[in-house]
């Protein structure tokens, strides 16, 4: 049997960056071994899971081009894929550990374990069940279900066992399990709890390895204990570090989204999404920093991923996307921005003219070197579009209030009209005539023309903005500014 290894969301939200990447590893893993890849979903929590929430987070994998071989929507031979529908072999299995003594019922109130917790706080030692209804006899368990007590189903802790993990990641791990307490595997809903179903899952489903985040290491000693119980071998475990942010802290929005359909909302690649989180925690041999997910696959490997929290910075994100921006064409760069100008009202939804697309398409032209995502589109979009320019302040005002500014403009509305066809060429000319006719430097000529047509004193190139602007736009924008701003 090959490499089997599976990504298992809870449906309660969507799918965040440190989920992101525990599927990229995982896919990466299978693909590099020619494995499979299964996508299930843990949807036991009954008050929170919806199936809207897990259809969001296959949306967002298939987004990121990370597909699975089985599962979810797919299929395959180890089905069914959600565990509210896999409820009968949980049963099976639950049957096993109670009829092998591994596991038994228990009748305490939430009151009584509560009473038990606060002792244990008091005394200053760990909260866990000290194994109350261990040794019930039928005869008690008959009085305690007269009582309409519904039980849940604890296992059977081993004393004085030293639980070793050989984790690919983190070396050999130990648990004691004196420190463990029985803990509960089945509720008094019937529902399994995580520790349970996901080890009736990995085994039937015949996982071999899990790749998951570390703050799932604390729970493997319960898991390898069922394992034990049901006489079977655990698969082998990774767990990768967690994400924090530049502070050291843990992520949180205050950081930057955590979501990664938030992402694609502000207008980031799926291929620098990628190939961000596969660097938060893995490291690549060489030098080289991107990779798209073909090339992660044939470079992926468990023993360069980091024991070290990785550090989510946001401006690292926005190097590596806007890199890709750059390697991307301009009309898929054009669909991916409409959406971000739209929302100003620009280019409303609906048929757009071959005339109107060109224009976007020169848009995006002048500007995707200077943008991290699509989003930031709506930050130039004023540049280009129009008949009234920003207001200016500051430095900006003081510009057009230099003496050669009356008769800079005067020249450049004269050059505009004349100019029959205005293009990046032909302003260039335009501009740097002027600097001749008026016999003044460069500074003195093009700061105030930038200035009057856009209200700032830097932006994109003014061979780029005036011919997207139009005529029409640049008199207009040049009237408003000498009615406003010159004396």
């Amino acid at each position: 049997m090959g490499i089997r290894v599976r990504f298992a969301p809870s449906p309660t939200g969507p799918l965040h960056i440190g989920g992101a990447r525990s599927a990229l590893f995982n896919y990466l893993w299978a693909r590099r071994n020619k494995g499979t890849f299964i996508v299930r979903s843990e949807d036991t929590d009954l008050e929170r899971s919806s199936r809207e929430s897990e259809h969001n987070i296959l949306e967002a994998l298939r987004w990121l081009n990370i597909q699975w071989d089985e599962g979810i929507e797919v299929g395959g031979e180890h089905g069914p894929y959600r565990q509210t529908d896999r409820l009968a072999l949980y049963q099976d299995y639950t049957n096993k550990l109670l009829n092998s003594g591994h596991a038994y019922y228990c009748y305490c109130t939430e009151e009584e374990l509560e009473q038990e917790r606060q002792a244990l706080i008091a005394k200053g030692e760990t909260p866990r069940y000290l194994g109350k209804c261990r040794h019930l006899t039928s005869e008690q368990r008959a009085v305690l279900e007269t009582e309409a007590r519904k039980p849940v189903v604890r296992f059977r802790v081993p004393e004085g066992q030293a639980i070793h993990i050989e984790d690919q990641v983190r070396g050999d791990v130990v648990f004691e399990s004196d420190g463990i307490g029985d803990y509960v595997i089945v509720k008094s809903d019937g529902i399994p709890t995580y520790n349970f179903a996901v080890v009736v899952d990995d085994t039937t489903m015949n996982i071999t390895h899990v790749i998951r985040g570390e703050e799932h290491l604390s729970n493997t000693p319960r898991q390898v204990l069922i394992y034990q119980a049901l006489g079977l071998s655990a698969p082998t475990f990774a767990h990768i570090s967690l994400i924090l942010n530049t502070e050291g802290g843990k992520m949180s929005k205050r950081d930057g989204d955590t979501a990664v359909m938030d992402y694609q909302k502000k207008g980031y690649l799926p291929e620098a999404i990628v190939n961000f989180i596969a660097l938060l925690g893995w490291a690549p041999s060489g030098e080289e920093e991107f990779y798209t997910l073909d090339e992660l696959a044939e470079v992926f490997s468990l023993d360069r991923v980091s024991k070290s929290p990785a550090v989510f910075d946001i401006q690292k994100l926005n190097y590596i996307n806007a890199h890709y921006i750059k390697e991307a064409s301009l009309e898929r760069l054009a669909e991916l921005a409409l959406p971000h100008v739209q929302e100003m009202g620009i280019l409303p939804p609906g048929e757009r003219s071959a005339e109107q697309q060109q224009w976007f398409i020169s848009f995006i032209e002048a500007i995707f070197e200077k943008i991290a995502y699509l989003a930031e589109v709506k930050d130039f979009i004023h540049y280009f579009y129009g008949g009234v320019p920003l207001k200016p302040e500051g430095e900006a005002l003081e510009v057009l209030r230099g003496e050669q500014v009356p008769a800079v403009l005067a020249l450049f509305r004269e050059k505009i009209r004349e100019d029959e066809l205005l293009s990046g060429t032909t302003v260039k000319v335009l501009l740097k005539q002027m600097t001749k006719e008026l016999k003044l430097g460069g500074k003195f000529v093009y700061m105030p023309v930038r200035v009057a047509l856009t209200g700032q004193m830097h932006g994109p190139e003014l061979y780029d903005v005036i011919p997207l602007l139009g005529r029409e736009n640049v008199l207009e924008r040049l009237e408003v500014t000498e009615k406003r701003y010159l004396k």
